[in-house]
């Protein structure tokens, strides 16, 4: 939360939601029972733009939060990961994205992730997603690129989202 979220959401008055997965589990394991509940009651408690949110997530959380975006679409504006990419992508999962706003961020030295995350990318932009990839330069799994004032970036990449996801 410190590193990569407080800052630019106090600045820009955005609500910030990290679940924990439940016993553990990963949300792209198991721990997805907990949706769509939860997002339900967030909507319920505070005043959601459009009543989407903007899911995101470093490292297993990138990849939870393009398990639950195609899992849950209807909630959904944007997908971040950093690095992060849908795991077990089936053309269900993938079609579901459509429409979504997508946004990835690998390091330069995370190679095997790097190689997952642009083949991906590839593949939705064939499908005609609009999919922002960003490889960080010099950088590897965990990108001090996007932490602290290089938060900004992700918050502004959110905030293409109603313009419809363009540079």
């Amino acid at each position: 939360l410190q590193q990569n979220w407080a800052g630019q959401a106090q600045r820009r008055g955005y609500i910030v939601v990290i679940p924990a997965a439940p016993e553990g589990r990963l949300f792209f394991e198991d721990g997805a029972r907990l949706f769509p509940a939860f997002l339900d009651q967030l909507l319920a408690a505070y005043p959601i733009r459009d009543r989407k949110f903007h899911i995101a997530g470093m490292s297993n959380g990138g990849l939870s939060a393009f398990f639950l975006a195609a899992a849950h679409p209807k909630y959904f504006t944007s997908v971040t990961g950093f690095p992060g990419y849908l795991p077990g992508a089936t053309p269900e999962g993938i079609a579901a994205l459509r429409g979504m706003c997508i946004h990835m961020h690998v390091g330069e030295l995370d190679t095997g992730w790097r190689q997952t995350m642009e083949e991906q990318a590839s593949e939705f932009r064939a499908k005609g997603f609009t999919v922002d990839i960003s490889v960080e330069k010099g950088q590897s799994h965990v990108m001090s690129t996007l932490m602290g004032d290089g938060a900004a970036r992700l918050f502004d990449e959110i905030e293409k989202a109603p313009q419809g996801c363009g540079k």
